[in-house]
């Protein structure tokens, strides 16, 4: 069940009128089931209870639009405040993180998509070299975006993968490069040694940690873990599509400082859209 359909269940059978102790109860049981972490679940219920502190029921409406600019409050301060599509030099260097499973090429691929089709140039390193797979997976992107990847083959240094990359784009002035990385478990010391490697080559203006919506807490646990051993400055959230319990992102905007950059909602290249806290307020109120 989703969040949408917990939330239509909890007013269902009420004559217009909610009671407030009753009502924070049930949404704080309905919140955690859709994957809402708990600390985000206490702020929400605590934020609705200084709202309401002198009221003993509330009408059907006015609680739903009260927990409505709750979490329009939580997904707005997640908005980023840099527009990467009118970079200020160039090239603009963006590196990417996130485990396995994360979409973080399917997501290079889209951005590269949407640079591309905003008039801007773009060039891709393949610097995840530790699987054969994921070399080919971004080569057969770039191919079928007509845009360059600079790759080597399994085993090679990831940061002069990445070093070079830059090096074609800044011989040729065109606007990005982005950097594909490895993503085996987030815990792997050698795994992060290469990303620390990477970061120091590279100098990336911009590191995205991707996250699958779909993970609920790992997502968290994964984006603290990489919080800790890489600072990155912006999160992609991915499958919003199938995350059917939905609550996941509200806890990811919730938690960490950095900005929510894009969102992954489906299966295309063009399905990665930029953050929108209206587009996720609709998925779950309609």
């Amino acid at each position: 069940m989703t969040l949408k359909d917990r939330i239509s269940n909890l007013f269902r059978g009420n004559k217009g009128e909610i009671e407030i102790g009753k009502f924070k109860d049930e949404y704080f049981e309905i919140l955690l089931e859709s994957d809402v972490s708990f600390e985000t679940v206490e702020y929400i219920l605590e934020t609705f209870e200084k709202k309401h502190s002198k009221e003993k029921r509330l009408k059907r409406e006015e609680a739903v639009e009260s927990l409505k600019e709750i979490l329009r409050e939580i997904l707005v301060k997640a908005r980023p405040g840099r527009d990467i599509f009118n970079p200020e030099k160039k090239p603009l260097i963006i590196m990417f993180l996130g485990i396995n499973g994360t979409g973080k090429t399917t997501t290079i691929a889209r951005l590269a998509y949407l640079m591309k089709k905003n008039g801007k140039t773009v060039v891709i390193a393949a610097s995840d070299t530790f699987r054969a797979g994921a070399i080919e997976q971004i080569r057969y992107h770039g191919e079928d975006l007509g845009i360059r990847v600079i790759y080597q083959e399994m085993g090679a240094d990831p940061s002069a993968i990445a070093y070079d990359a830059i090096e074609h784009a800044r011989a040729r002035n065109m606007d990005y490069v982005l950097i594909d990385t490895a993503g085996r478990m987030q815990t792997n010391k050698n795994l992060m040694d290469e990303m620390r490697k990477i970061k120091r080559v590279s100098k990336p203006d911009m590191t995205f940690l991707t996250v699958d919506a779909m993970a609920a807490t790992d997502a968290i646990e994964q984006a603290t873990t990489f919080l800790r051993d890489i600072k990155f400055d912006g999160i992609v959230v991915n499958k919003l599509d199938t995350d059917v319990r939905g609550g996941s992102i509200f806890s990811i905007a919730h938690k960490f400082k950095e900005p929510i950059y894009f969102l992954g909602v489906g299966q295309k290249l063009e399905d990665l859209i930029p953050y929108d806290p209206e587009f996720i307020l609709k998925k779950v109120f309609g």
